[in-house]
This record gives structure tokens, sequence and C-alpha cells, in this order.
């Protein structure tokens, strides 16, 4: 109503400003004052006319709002009353499901337990097929399994006898299908990504294998992939010979009884590189090292050998060589045979020191590496375990794989270092040995040549000439 009061107010006003403006303009036209007073004059008849026939119009129409008010009213009123019965029917109706619920729930009794234990043995079921690499041959076997479990799961489903029975198959087709061995062509994805049709072998219920490979089985996307990294290459072999046999064949497989889990753990150890690689800058120093000592030690075993034989055989022979270090001692004796036993045992020493160094250089190399490298894989545990404790410091000890690295390094650099040290200490005694054993024949033919020349100066001239 008011907002039609002021529309009202507006048309009048409107009406007015119209009137006068028509008024205004025949008073322009007007040709004196008596014209134009004449002229307002019926202007306001004809004016009040029209606001009796305004009136009376709007008394009409305000009968008409009114009517359409009291009928609002009404419905407002019948909505209201219609309102009150639903909330007092779904008041009735609560309490009646509530009933009805207690008194399902007071006939179901037992039953009420079974399929509880039904939805229990569904879910139960259904993750075990996710993992299981029989779903790679059966496929969707899972689908019915969920919905059964769901369904249990809600107050209102009963399961049939139809739904048990399935379940109960479902069950007993994975036991028998555990322990076949089984071949079926499936798509597999290969560890480079592409995609292709392949003969898959299924070992029971724990793996597949496929052109001598192991495969994964994938329940996310429902797919058959390689395994990104394979087993050790003795696991590989098996499956390998598996793929190979004829029918009804026993061949040894390494198979993993827990459907993967162990394989997974396996094929994720690190390998020699890898192990390697965690020792870090300080186990590629150690590795160098060692390399270089095994170098050094190569060399001097054939240096070594080379002289020894060539020592033998002048051992053996009656003429002295140049080509070995006994030969040229011998030839000293030769060269000097005038000489007095003091000068000779002088001229034999110096020869001896002169074939010392080329017996024993770089052995001394090699025993100090057999002394630093476990050194330096010590340094390597120190830093190791200064890293470690710089995680903890940061992280925490919430988190092992943190301190993992550090432990890693600090382990593999101490082994690093003893299978450098070990190995060299053996090599060292041994070419030692051996250089020794030269040493020694040289001064023992030394010792025999000095002898010789002293029994020859101390026997008396009636001997010598007889």
């Amino acid at each position: 109503m008011k907002v039609f009061n002021q529309l009202f107010s507006v048309l009048t006003l409107g009406t007015a400003l119209f009137s006068s403006a028509t008024l205004v303009a025949n008073a322009q036209q007007a040709a004196d004052l008596d014209e134009l007073l004449s002229q307002l004059k019926q202007g306001q008849i004809a004016q009040s006319e029209q606001n009796k026939q305004r009136e009376t119009e709007f008394s009409l129409r305000k009968d008409q709002q009114q009517q359409m008010l009291n009928q609002a009213k009404s419905q407002r009123d019948q909505a209201v009353q219609l309102s009150t019965e639903l909330e007092a029917n779904f008041q009735n109706n609560e309490q009646d499901i509530a009933l009805q619920t207690e008194a399902l729930n007071q006939r179901m009794g037992e039953l009420k337990e079974l399929f509880g234990v039904l939805q229990q043995v569904a879910g139960d079921t259904r993750s075990k097929f996710q993992t299981s690499v029989i779903s790679a041959q059966i496929v969707g076997r899972g689908k019915f399994l969920e919905q059964f479990a769901q369904g249990m799961g809600s107050t209102s489903k009963l399961a049939s006898i139809e739904e048990i029975e399935q379940l109960w198959f479902e069950l007993q087709r994975e036991m028998t299908e555990s322990g076949k061995v089984h071949q079926f062509s499936r798509e597999v994805v290969a560890a480079d990504g592409a995609k292709s049709q392949q003969q898959v072998l299924r070992v029971g219920g724990f793996n597949l294998i496929s052109q001598g490979k192991y495969l994964e089985y994938i329940d996310e996307t429902g797919s058959v992939a390689e395994l990104v990294r394979q087993p050790s290459g003795r696991y590989l072999s098996s499956a390998q010979e598996l793929t190979n046999s004829v029918s009804n064949q026993v061949v040894p497989f390494a198979l993993d009884p827990t459907g993967g889990s162990i394989l997974g753990l396996l094929i994720q150890a690190p390998d020699t590189q890898e192990r390697v690689d965690q020792g870090g800058a300080v186990g590629y120093v150690i590795l160098a090292i060692g390399l270089i000592g095994l170098l050094i030690a190569i060399e001097r075993f054939i240096t070594l050998f080379i002289i020894g034989n060539k020592v033998n055989r002048q051992l053996k022979s009656e003429v002295a060589s140049q080509d070995n270090p006994l030969g040229r001692v011998l030839l000293i004796k030769d060269k000097h045979a005038d000489a007095d036993i003091e000068t000779l045992e002088l001229k034999l020493s110096e020869r001896i020191l002169k074939e010392v160094p080329t017996l024993t250089s770089r052995l001394t190399m090699i025993k100090i590496i057999s002394v630093v490298a476990p050194l330096i894989g010590l340094l390597g545990t120190v830093t190791g375990m200064i890293n470690t404790f710089q995680a903890i410091t940061l992280f925490g000890t919430g988190d092992p794989k943190l301190m993992a690295g550090g432990i890693s390094q600090a382990l593999v650099t101490t082994v690093l270092g003893l299978v450098v040290a070990i190995p060299m200490v053996f090599i060292s005694t041994l070419l030692n040995s051996r250089s020794r054993g030269i040493i020694n024949i040289l001064q023992q033919q030394s010792a025999g040549i000095v002898a010789e020349r002293a029994e020859q100066e101390h026997t008396p001239a009636t001997e010598k000439g007889a």
C-alpha cells in the first residue's frame, strides 16, 4: 500500500504539471487578460473533473488490493497449517522407524552378527585380492566383494543366499588357484613403458613371470608390469628356466611366499655400485689408492718373477750372465781376479747394494698403502657420524632415513678401507719375502766367492804345485 500511494502521488503531480504546462501554453495564445482568465477557469473545472475521476478509480483499486491481501493471508494460513501437519507426520514417522528398527534388530538376533562376519570377510577378501597375483588372470572379481561389503554395512540390506554362495565361491577359487601354475595371455607394461601382449606364467598366488622376468600386478590400474629393477642373476636364471620348461617338468624356482613383499624388498637393496657410491668422496679416494697399490703389486710380481727365474737359471749355469743380479755379482770375481780378499769383499758388497734398490723398489709404497687405507676409512667414519649428528640436530630422530646417509657413509668407508688394507698387507709380505729371498741368494753367493778366494790365498805353495 505504501508503494501504491507513492505511485499515485507521482502520477497526480505529473498530471498537475502537465495541466499547468497546457494552461501556460494556452495562456501564451490568449489575446487579452479576460480571455486568459476564462481559459484558466475552464482549466480548473476540467482539472476538478479529472481529480474526481482519479479518486473514483483509486477507490475501486483499493478494494481490489484489500481483496488480494485477504487472499494472500488466507493462503499463508493454509500453508502454516499444512507445515504443522507435515511436521507432526515427520515426528510420527521417526518414531515408527525407531520402533521398526528396534523390532528388526530383535528379530534378526544372531543373523545380524552373521552379516557382520560376512561384511568383515568380504572386506578382508577384497583387500587380499588387491595384492593377489591371481587377480591378474581373473579380472574384476573384487567388484562384487566391494559391493557386498558395502551392502552388509547398511542397516536395511540383507544378504541373499546367492550372495553368500558367491562369497564362498570366491574364497574357494582363491585357494584352488593358489595351488596351480597357469599360463595365460596378458598385456604387459615393460620397464620403459612399452606395452605388448605376452604369455604370462602365474606360479600359484605368489609370483608372475614372463620372458624370464618377474612381474607385478597393480590393482589401482588393473595392469601387469615388469619390475623396474629385477633381482640378481641367480633368481632371474630360475625364472628363465621356468619359462623355458615344458609341461609337467620340475625345475627350481625362486618363489616369494609373501606374494611379492620379499621380492620388493630384495630389489630395493642397493647393488655393489650403489654401496660404493654411499661412501662418497672418501670412498672413492680409498678405491683410487687401492687401485694404485694393486698396479704396483702387479708390476712387482712380474718383475720379481722374471728376476727370480733368471737367478735360478744362473745358479745352474757355470757362465756368469749380465742379464741378472747374480750374474753381475759373479762377474765381479772375474773382473777383480787379482784383488785381495778385503777388496773383493767390498766390490761384491757394492754390487749387491746396487742390485737391492731394483729388487725392493716400490715395496714401501705398498706397505704405506696398507696402513693408510684403514686410516682414510676411519676418516670417512668420522665424517659420516658428523653428518648423522647434524641430521639429528636439524630434524630430530623421528625419521631414521634422514640418518641413514651418514651411517652408510661411515660403515662403507670403513669397509672399503679394510678391503684395501687387508690384501695389501698380504701382498706386501709376499713381495718382501720374494725380494728378500733373491737378496739372500746374492749374499750367499758373495760369501761363497769370498770364502773361495780366502781358501786359495791360504793354501800352501806345495799344495798349489801339487
